[in-house]
């Protein structure tokens, strides 16, 4: 797969997903080797997602998510949860993977993630499926 497919395919999974009413990029620059995509979605309950990715071609030909930022929140602006790789938290698991939940400000460990885990995510906690 090549970056422009990649980001190709989340443009479509943005347009075809039942839970994102709209969406609007706000910032996209692809190249031969590497892209990024900055979006905000508005969701089916009000509430918005703002994502950005950053990702690679790596030698085999595999698309891999370098960076990435997913803020969920709620039609008042208030933290849902968060989703990041910023290096700021060394001593949880999984660094620097983690995971900002609601307003209070607790952060727990994460994993590796892309922009087609985190709608599958909001679309089961919009199905009531508890993801914490």
């Amino acid at each position: 797969m090549t970056v422009t497919e990649y980001l190709n395919a989340v443009k479509e999974r943005l347009v075809t997903d039942p839970w994102v009413l709209e969406f609007r990029v706000v910032r996209e620059r692809i190249t031969v080797s590497d892209g990024y995509l900055r979006a905000r979605l508005v969701l089916a309950d009000g509430s918005f997602l703002e994502f950005s990715e950053y990702v690679q071609c790596s030698p085999d030909g595999t698309i891999e998510v370098i960076t990435y930022s997913y803020h969920w929140a709620d039609v008042e602006g208030r933290l849902i949860r968060r989703w990041d790789n910023t290096p700021h938290f060394p001593h949880l698991a999984g660094f620097p993977h983690h995971i900002h939940i609601g307003s209070a400000g607790a952060v727990v460990p994460g994993r590796p993630v892309n922009i087609f885990e985190i709608l599958d995510e909001i679309a089961q906690r919009f199905l009531g499926a508890d993801i914490d």
